[in-house]
């Protein structure tokens, strides 16, 4: 299963505060955010400290590095996971929260760069990451609101062709089924706004609280044996046949080194950084609406999106707040008074919400790539990476830890098929890709307004 959308839903951070002159970017603690504020109860880990040896090292403890520690654990594999920071801290606990199936593009583009045969392995691997999570979430008992349903907005008679086309095309080439057009009057019933002419519903997707999730999966791959270590930046990697991952207080010797580093491994592996891109997005959470006010703006508790390229999504919390979520920047600039430049987007849609209080502001970085699907690859042998998720990383990451797991264990059949991708760097390098893409999306900006 593909998606007709172009913008990410997923973040990755970019912490900071809003004050009367510029927003402040803080790397040393979570964002003030509404998951945070609502987060499980999680032990702290400590920080290496001294030589240790295991057999596989996990950098990263975001979804996809202790999805990959928990299922190596479970085989009974001794793993390390190093976190730079705090488990969670990164997209894995700050995202949309949209569990959104399959991929950032459809399926004939996916076949058109792959063949048919690898589309439809990929078009498979995409549906059982909704099922894996499932079964992790039901065998681990991780509480984390996990909700079904998705709807796909159309604000112009364009959008409904884009929808219908997207539809036809499922039907035809994905083992995706139950999808409909609600048409003009059951669209805006469901998310009580004028502001849409038709939507897609898809029961495959929805959403969920994605830190209580990460937090959830590292207490599973613990209790499984894996040693989780944060505030333990890597510094170094010296490959060989037994890799030496190096941190400012200690080091670890193993076998197999697993990168879940996505945006922030660009000092680790520089190449790989040409093939992602962070772009800033940002999310607002209101006070609780009351069952009343919530059910005006979402009736059924799915997730929403809107299919402008500059996208808005939004779903509703467990306690009945509207997490409403876009404001694309990319030039790396934070909006400044974010509560109040968000919300105004968020009352355009739902003026019944102008005298409901925003609580909650916070945002980060996307990571795409060109051709906004994952990248999965080696840098040597036994070094493993997944990144660039392109915003359906809720499924995505959970799939990626659990196929790096298969490949350490010599089963890489399926994480294979996603090393046959083709990828391209961004264009500019290291200095000019962001402008580059400046001036690529200031036309997608506009052409929204048409």
């Amino acid at each position: 299963m593909g998606a007709i959308v172009s913008m990410d839903l997923e973040i990755i951070p970019l912490l900071y505060k809003c004050d009367d002159a510029m927003s402040t970017i803080h790397n040393d603690r979570h964002a003030d955010s509404y998951y945070v504020a609502s987060a499980h109860a999680a032990e702290a880990h400590a920080k290496l400290q001294g030589n240790h040896k295991c057999d596989i090292c996990v950098i990263g403890a975001g979804i996809t590095g202790v999805s990959a520690a928990l299922h190596l654990a479970e085989q009974g594999f001794s793993v390390i996971v190093l976190e730079a920071r705090q488990v969670g801290w990164g997209a894995s606990g700050r995202s949309g929260g949209q569990s959104i199936v399959g991929y950032n593009k459809g399926f004939r583009e996916i076949a058109a760069l792959v063949g048919r045969d690898d589309a439809r392995k990929l078009d498979e691997l995409g549906l059982y990451a909704k099922q894996l999570l499932i079964d992790t979430v039901t065998k681990h008992d991780i509480v984390c609101d996990m909700k079904w349903g998705h709807l796909m907005m159309a604000i112009k008679p364009r959008h409904v062709r884009a929808l219908e086309e997207y539809k036809e095309e499922l039907e035809c080439e994905s083992a995706c089924e139950g999808l409909y057009m609600l048409g003009k009057a059951e669209a805006r019933n469901r998310v009580g706004s004028e502001s849409y002419i038709d939507a897609l519903f898809d029961p495959h997707s929805g959403h969920l609280h994605p830190l209580n999730y990460t937090l959830g999966l590292a207490r599973a791959a613990q209790s499984s044996g894996a040693v989780i270590y944060e505030n333990s930046p890597v510094t170094h990697i010296q490959q060989g046949n037994n890799p030496v991952i190096t941190t400012p207080s200690g080091t670890v010797l193993c076998q197999h080194v697993i990168m879940c580093a996505n945006a922030y491994g660009e000092n680790l592996a520089p190449g790989l950084s040409k093939k992602i891109m962070p772009v800033g997005t940002f999310i607002i959470a209101t006070e609780p609406l009351g069952d009343e006010l919530a059910q005006s703006v979402i009736l059924q508790d799915e997730s929403v999106v809107d299919i402008n390229f500059v996208l808005n999504y939004w779903r509703l919390s467990a306690d009945r707040r509207l997490l409403f979520g876009g404001r694309v920047s990319y030039s790396g600039l934070v909006p400044f008074d974010l509560k109040q430049t968000m919300g105004r987007s968020m009352r355009k849609i739902y003026p019944q919400l102008n005298d409901s209080r925003i609580d909650y502001a916070w945002g980060g970085n996307v990571a795409i790539t060109v051709n906004r699907l994952p990248h999965f690859g080696r840098i040597d042998k036994n070094i493993y990476f997944a990144h660039g998720f392109s915003g359906h990383g809720i499924l995505l990451t959970g799939l990626a830890g659990k196929l790096m797991a298969e490949a350490v264990q010599g089963t890489a059949e399926r994480f294979d098929v996603f090393t046959r991708i083709p990828h391209m760097s961004f264009p500019g390098g290291a200095v000019m890709r962001k402008p580059a893409l400046l001036l690529s999306m200031a036309y997608f900006k506009l052409r929204d307004l048409l």
